[in-house]
């Protein structure tokens, strides 16, 4: 040893490669002289020859202690920061020279038997065939050091094999898109707006092995699944995600505010858990005119008010809520028109907290979920729709305990919605009917279909404004253990003009109401009126109620409107524990209807039990004359339809001789006249002669 540091190198290039980890060990004992120090040391070579710099080039040293005494020394060399490895040189070093240092005092003689250099890569990888490690291209695993470039080197390098992620945090400040099978022993974090696209084993399982926490995890699958297109669903595969606040399913996703192909959420259970669920509530004053029938103008505080917030106030209908709004022109865009508003007034804005809120995304389409049940135990409402996007589906889904609302529209983001074997079930289950305030579902746009549901004791299953609507074997009940009580409606249609089918249903201990309480001016001035609606083939059932409750219940706002179009066929009307009077009515709360100018209305083969009058359209009426009288004032004994008007008499039978005064038959064709008595309710036969006899009529309230 001559000098401060006398070097011996191996001068052939020693080829470095990812994974590939290399030990160096060298066998050397003091001859004479100063007893010097030894260490393996390299060089780090680029491509080009030059030194790779700011790495460790040297490993432990030993101080020789004695002379003839063989001494070993070793360094481990490799791209990976793994334990045991000295000299950790990334992926930048291509090639190295090997060898060794002598240090300390000058003057010593030493003797080096051998030198080696042994690839010892199979100590780091069980299999060295099938797992790439992150290490081994650079990765480091701090929590700070980026990381992303050295994810997506392994994961080109892996070929088919299982990229490995080893203990350790691995910050990944930029979006990583994974190719190959991964696996997760320690976590990996990232800004909201990077994305980590996994998608060879793509799930929520492997996300949460990623991120080391289920919410997040929930949030990052979600954010791959509208960014890539290897995978339609992600699979929550059985697991529970317990939120503590609701998720913006949006702010999940920052490069999108807008979605329109078909993905899906399967297979798994969203929990609310502790107290940090709020309902906010705003009062303002606000405007309101026909001219801009979805709107509120000159809103105090209209920044407090939030988008999706229910409004309440004097001729506001159910569930309408805050659309979107317009804080520099002080203006609030509305779900649906509102029925009698016109003029200043205060408002209440109620926004409810939701486990899944997609109110941020502009436009939502063909997003479904399935197999999924949102667990809200009283403390939040179960999902809020985005306000725009049609043929978004819910199927064999369980909306349990929802504090105020399952599925909610706050816009037209309900267009096509379907809602397939779901069922809703109360938390206001132990309330009596009165009480309850919680909503299954409501919708504004046209198209929906609720097929094959179950709900028990909201305050109404569902309110549905729109047309077209497809409502089919759902059973739907809102009872209570009250004698003589009161029902709520389990369907609200909250449309005139309705285009609906209602069939084949069981509607328990509740009713259904048509309404035309989204319009904004409700008095019939053309159109259709309370048209196009089919109820048929249902099973209706109550039992220990009020008499004067009725299964199917029409409530007009605003003056001269009529039944046009309106089948009601095959139903089952059955009342246990007591009886009721009818089984349709007119809530003439705000106003009756015209029955002056009915169309075509069938209230036909429906059966009735413990019901007192039962309705029929066209009704038979068979009546006997034992007095002999010119016009004979026939009753229709409460049994047309809606409290309908006698109008029209089709057809009168004779069913027995018609005879005069003196015992003689009479062939003569009566004279027939609708709208007769306090009620219109009668009709009159009209014989031109004293007579007397049977006969059997049909009768009709429309034309």
């Amino acid at each position: 040893k001559a000098s401060a540091t006398t070097r011996v190198r191996y001068t052939g290039q020693t080829p470095l490669l990812p994974g590939c980890y290399l030990r160096i060990t060298a066998r050397i004992k003091a001859i004479s002289g100063n007893l010097p120090n030894v260490r393996i040391a390299g060089y780090a070579a680029q491509s080009n020859g030059n030194p790779v710099g700011g790495l460790t080039t040297t490993g432990p040293q030993v101080t020789l202690t004695s002379y003839g005494d063989v001494v070993e020394v070793s360094a481990i060399v490799g791209a990976g920061n793994r334990n045991g490895v000295d000299l950790v040189w990334g992926t930048q070093a291509i090639y190295g020279h090997f060898g060794i240092d002598l240090t300390g005092p000058n003057g010593g003689v030493v003797r080096v038997d051998d030198i080696v250099i042994e690839d010892i890569s199979n100590v780091f990888l069980s299999d060295q065939l099938s797992i790439v490690d992150v290490r081994d291209y650079g990765a480091v695993g701090d929590g700070s050091t980026d990381d992303s470039d050295a994810f997506s080197a392994a994961d080109a390098a892996a070929n088919g094999r299982t990229v490995l992620v080893p203990e350790g945090m691995f910050f990944l400040g930029d979006t990583v898109g994974i190719n190959s099978p991964i696996r997760f022993v320690g976590n990996v974090t990232m800004p909201t707006d990077k994305m980590l696209l996994i998608r060879s084993n793509y799930s929520l399982l492997v996300y949460i092995d990623a991120f080391g926490d289920e919410v997040t995890a929930f949030k990052k699958a979600f954010q791959a699944l509208l960014n890539f297109s290897d995978h339609e669903s992600l699979d929550l595969e059985g697991r529970r995600i317990s939120l503590t606040e609701p998720i913006d399913m949006q702010a999940a996703v920052p490069n999108r505010t807008s979605y329109a192909t078909r993905r899906l959420i399967k297979n798994g259970q969203i929990e609310a858990i502790g107290n940090d669920w709020d309902t906010r509530v705003v009062t303002s004053q606000a405007t309101y005119s026909t001219s801009q029938t979805t709107r509120l103008t000159n809103v105090a505080n209209v920044a407090n008010v939030e988008v999706g917030s229910l409004v309440t106030g004097n001729g506001v209908g159910r569930e309408i809520y805050v659309r979107s709004k317009n804080v520099s022109t002080s203006e609030v865009t509305l779900s649906a028109p509102l029925f009698d508003a016109v003029g200043t007034q205060t408002f209440t804005f109620t926004r409810f907290d939701y486990l899944l809120d997609f109110s941020g995304f502009s436009f939502l389409s063909r997003l479904i979920i399935s197999d999924v049940e949102f667990q809200c135990n009283g403390l939040c409402s179960g999902v809020l729709l985005a306000p725009a996007g049609p043929v978004n589906q819910f199927q064999d889904c369980f909306f349990t305990r929802p504090k105020d609302r399952g599925i909610t529209s706050h816009g037209d983001g309900c267009q096509g919605m379907k809602v397939s074997r779901c069922q809703f079930l109360s938390s206001q289950d132990a309330l009596t009917v009165p009480e309850r305030t919680v909503i299954g579902l409501n919708c504004n746009a046209n198209d929906v279909k609720l097929k094959n549901c179950r709900s028990t004791r909201h305050k109404h299953w569902a309110v549905m404004g729109g047309q077209n609507h497809l409502v089919t074997g759902n059973h739907f009940f809102q009872g209570d253990e009250v004698s003589g009580g009161v029902r709520t409606a389990g369907v609200v249609l909250a449309t005139n003009f309705a285009s609906i089918m209602v069939t084949g249903n069981y509607v328990d201990n509740c009713f259904i109401e048509w309404t035309n309480e989204r319009d904004a001016t409700p008095d019939f001035t053309g159109g259709f009126s309370f048209a196009s609606l089919t109820v048929a083939d249902n099973v209706f059932l109550a039992g220990d109620l009020a008499p004067w409750f009725s299964f199917i219940v029409v409530k007009p706002h605003g003056t001269g409107h009529f039944l046009n179009g309106v089948n009601i066929a095959g139903n089952r009307f059955r009342v246990i524990n007591g009886s009721i009077t009818r089984a349709d009515r007119v809530d003439t709360s705000f106003s009756d209807l015209d029955h002056g100018r009915h169309k075509d209305v069938y209230f036909e083969g429906n059966s009735f039990h413990n019901i007192s009058e039962q309705a029929h359209n066209p009704l038979i009426v068979e009546h006997t004359q034992n007095s002999n009288a010119s016009t004979w004032t026939i009753d229709t004994d409460n049994k047309l339809p809606f409290d309908g008007f006698c109008r029209f008499i089709d057809s009168v039978v004779l069913t027995g001789d018609i005879r005069n005064a003196s015992n003689v038959k009479e062939y003569r064709n009566p004279v027939a006249e609708g709208r007769v008595g306090a009620d219109d309710d009668q009709f009159t036969l009209d014989w031109g002669t004293p007579v007397r006899g049977s006969i059997r009529a049909t009768v009709r309230i429309d034309s």
